[in-house]
């Protein structure tokens, strides 16, 4: 195979691998959304429940018993994913960049098409042109910390009422409850920041 054959066959696949990298990060965004949508629909419905059985003194604590454990299940279940679609799709992205800057060198010439994915000529400068580049705070922008906090808040209201079903009165349940809730939220902001760096190495 001659060079100028070479270089067509190899524009070709990496084409193809642009595609194919950009329909998976359409899927992995689409699973996001869905999963996000299933465990609110869940919550939504779980809190509709409450207020049929919220007059029911005896039943209050069973339902509460029952769905509370689920929905904290389900919800770390679903944060654990939504990281994973949040690397996967930085992976994809980095990929989709690393297609580009090849296009730059090989087929933009003087013009400016794709500079942006070579950027200082360095694949780490580039990254904040597409969003990638881990910065202070920007784990608080994924849809992962938005099921966090929903997390936080289910696992706070869980320790506050076993706080209470333990003898603890109303001010210090809700103290236990507050410490609970940052604490998981804290703890799972931390782990979507080292899933975020890892990628940077």
């Amino acid at each position: 195979m001659d060079e100028d054959a070479r270089e067509l066959a190899l524009l070709t696949a990496v084409t193809t691998e642009h595609f194919v990298l950009q329909t998976s990060r359409s899927a992995t965004v689409a699973e996001s959304v869905g999963r996000a949508t299933v465990f609110m629909s869940t919550l939504s419905a779980a809190l509709i429940g409450l207020g049929f059985v919220s007059s029911s003194g005896h039943l209050l604590k069973p339902y509460l018993g029952a769905v509370l454990p689920t929905l904290v299940i389900t919800g770390l279940l679903t944060f654990a994913r939504l990281v994973q679609n949040m690397v996967e799709d930085t992976l994809g992205r980095m990929r989709i960049q690393r297609i580009r800057a090849y296009y730059h060198r090989q087929l933009a010439g003087e013009q400016k098409f794709f500079a942006d994915a070579v950027a200082g000529g360095d694949m780490q400068a580039a990254w904040p042109q597409v969003g990638v580049h881990p910065r202070r705070g920007h784990a608080l922008l994924t849809t992962a910390a938005f099921v966090g906090a929903v997390n936080a808040l289910l696992l706070g209201l869980g320790a506050a009422l076993l706080s209470g079903l333990f003898g603890a009165t109303l001010g210090p349940a809700i103290a236990v409850g507050v410490v609970v809730a940052l604490v998981a939220f804290a703890v799972q902001i931390a782990y979507i920041n080292r899933a975020s760096v890892s990628l940077g190495h």
